[in-house]
C-alpha cells in the first residue's frame, strides 16, 4: 500500500502552482519598481537583472551538483523572486559585486544549505540583505538623491557604466553623483532624520530639510504607494492573506503613535516611518513569505505585528535606520515558537473546570 506524503510549505488552496504563485508576485513589484526607475534612474533594473540571473545561475549549479530535478526547480521561480526583492533593496548605483554576492548568498547558504525552498529558516533575501549591510556599509547605504535633487544628471548609460565600473561615461563618480543641489552629500529621510536628532535638532527642524520638498514630494513615499498598490493586489487574488501585512502595519503605526505622542520633537509621526523606507515592501512581499513566515492565522496576527513593534524600536534607538530585514529574521526563529502555541485544535476542546465529563458506557 502506497503511503500518503506530504510536501513542506508552501502550500496552497488556490490551485495555483508555486511558479504561478512565484511569479504574480513579481508582476505585482512592477508599479513599485517603474516609480523607483522614476526617481532613482534604471540603475535599479541592473541591479534586479544581476540579482535574478545571479540567483537562477546559483540555484541550477547546486541542483545539478546534487542531481535534483533542475529544471522543475528552476520553474518555480522562487530563485528569480529573492534575486529580485534584494535587486529592490540595493542602491541603484552600486557596484555590480554586490548584488551578485548577495544572491549567490541568498541562494547557495540561506536556501539550498537547508535543502531547498520550504526547508530554509530565513526570508533569503533579507539574510543576504544583512549580510551585505553589515560586510559592506559604505556600498549598500550610497543611495542616490531623487534625480530632480541631484546637481549632476545621469543617463541610462551612465547608470550602467556606474554600477560596472564606478565611473560615469564622463567620469562622475557614485559619490559626486550623490551630491544635491545644495552641494551636501544627500541620505535617505530615515538616515537624515536620525543623524539630525544626534545632532541636537528635532523631527521638524529635519524635515525642513530640501530632500521633503520638490514637484513630487519626497520620492520614497510615492514609491512606497505604488508598492503598497501591488500589495493589495495581491491580497485581492489570494496570493497572500490580509493578517501579516495589516498587522505588521498596525504594530509599527501603534509604537510610533504611542512615542510620538509622548514626545513628538524626538519621534517621528507613524505616518512618516510608513511612507519612508521599506516598511510597505516588507509588509506586503517580504514578510508574507509562506515558507519562512508564522502558519496559522493567530500566529500570522502575532509575527506581523511583533516585526512592525521591532521595526519602530530598532529605527530609534537602533544603528540601522531601516530595520525591516532585521526585524524579519528576529521572527523567522520565532515562527517554530509561534506556530506552536497557535496551532488549531483538530478534535474537540479542552474541558473548562464547570463542565461535566462524558460518563463512559459500560
Amino acid at each position: 500500500m502506497s503511503k500518503l506524503q506530504v510536501g513542506s510549505s508552501p502550500h496552497h488552496h488556490n490551485m495555483r502552482d508555486t511558479g504561478q504563485v512565484m511569479r504574480i508576485v513579481m508582476y505585482a513589484c512592477i508599479p513599485g519598481i517603474a516609480l523607483q526607475c522614476w526617481f532613482f534612474g534604471v540603475g535599479v533594473l541592473v541591479q534586479i537583472g544581476l540579482g535574478v540571473l545571479t540567483a537562477v545561475i546559483t540555484e541550477a549549479l547546486i541542483c545539478e551538483l546534487r542531481r535534483k530535478h533542475t529544471e522543475r526547480i528552476i520553474k518555480d521561480s522562487s530563485a528569480a523572486l529573492a534575486g529580485l526583492l534584494l535587486g529592490i533593496c540595493i542602491p541603484p548605483l552600486a557596484p555590480w559585486w554586490i548584488v551578485v554576492i548577495g544572491s549567490f548568498f541568498a541562494i547557495a547558504i540561506v536556501k539550498q544549505a537547508y535543502g531547498g525552498l520550504g526547508f530554509n529558516m530565513f526570508n533569503p533575501a533579507m539574510a543576504a540583505y544583512v549580510m551585505l549591510l553589515i560586510s559592506f556599509p559604505v556600498q549598500m547605504t550610497a543611495w542616490l538623491p531623487p534625480m530632480e535633487l541631484s546637481e549632476q544628471s545621469f543617463t541610462a548609460l551612465d547608470a550602467i557604466f556606474t554600477v560596472f565600473t564606478g565611473f560615469t561615461v564622463d567620469g562622475y563618480s557614485i559619490e559626486q553623483l550623490r551630491i544635491g543641489y545644495d552641494g551636501m552629500s544627500m541620505a535617505t529621510p530615515l538616515d537624515h532624520v536620525k543623524t539630525s536628532l544626534t545632532e541636537g535638532y528635532t523631527v521638524q527642524e529635519a524635515l525642513q530639510h530640501q530632500m521633503f520638498s520638490g514637484s513630487w514630494g519626497l520620492a520614497w513615499a510615492p514609491v512606497s504607494i505604488a508598492y503598497l498598490i501591488g500589495g493589495l493586489a495581491l491580497i485581492k487574488l489570494k496570493v497572500i492573506n490580509w493578517h501579516i501585512p495589516v498587522s505588521m502595519i498596525m504594530g509599527a503605526m501603534s509604537v510610533a503613535l504611542i512615542l510620538n505622542l509622548a514626545d513628538s520633537s524626538q519621534f517621528a509621526s507613524p505616518l512618516f516611518h510608513l511612507l519612508n523606507g521599506s516598511l510597505i515592501i516588507g509588509a506586503f512581499f517580504i514578510a508574507t513569505d509562506p515558507v519562512s513566515a508564522a502558519t496559522t492565522n493567530r500566529g500570522r496576527l502575532i509575527f506581523g505585528g511583533a516585526i512592525g513593534a521591532w521595526i519602530i524600536i530598532i529605527r530609534t534607538w537602533g544603528n540601522y535606520p531601516d530595520a525591516v530585514a532585521f526585524a524579519v529574521l528576529l521572527l523567522n526563529m520565532a515562527v517554530p515558537l509561534i506556530d506552536y502555541y497557535t496551532r488549531p485544535r483538530t478534535y474537540g476542546h479542552r474541558l473548562k473546570n464547570n463542565e461535566p465529563r462524558i460518563k463512559e458506557q459500560r
